[in-house]
């Protein structure tokens, strides 16, 4: 749903003060990997689940923050590999440009006119909460200008 009112379903991570005995993977190897990952173009979120299905030389590393006392973005500052949007903005982007240029060739599909004016909502909410800290005091959302930060041109 668009608004953000009733609750939040999934599951909760168990509460855990240290790494499972299973998992001994040294820290120093899953920031190389970490680094690894990003270099070869994933998004944080695709490092967490590559790094506890695949892990670091064959063992899975189930929460990078306890195995190494930081988080992944924490990893990737220190190594200057951050992302230029964060990612949640710029998927957000991604469909937002998708929408629009579905709209361009169905300009009457008014399910996709609404979605594209949600998505176009949420990404302006998230610029506003990003700005001055991860993102410009001068960046503002526009089509023609996302399509060039994301190059998607």
């Amino acid at each position: 749903m668009h608004t953000r009112r009733r609750g939040s379903s999934g599951s909760d991570k168990p509460a855990a003060d240290e790494p499972p005995e299973w998992s001994d993977v040294d820290a120093e190897a899953i920031e190389s990997r970490v680094v690894e990952l990003k270099e070869q173009g994933y998004d944080p979120s695709q490092i967490g689940m590559k790094l506890r299905d695949e892990g670091v030389q064959g063992t899975p590393v189930p929460d990078v923050k306890l195995a190494t006392g930081k988080k992944l973005m924490e990893i990737l500052e220190e190594q200057d590999a951050t992302p230029d949007l964060p990612e949640d903005l710029r998927n957000l982007m991604e469909r937002a440009v998708r929408l629009r240029a579905h709209m361009d060739e169905h300009p009457l599909d008014a399910s996709n006119k609404r979605a594209l004016q949600n998505t176009e909502s949420k990404v302006r909410r998230l610029v506003d909460y990003y700005r001055g800290d991860e993102l410009d005091e001068e960046f503002t959302y526009e089509y023609d200008e996302a399509k060039e930060v994301l190059g998607l041109e």
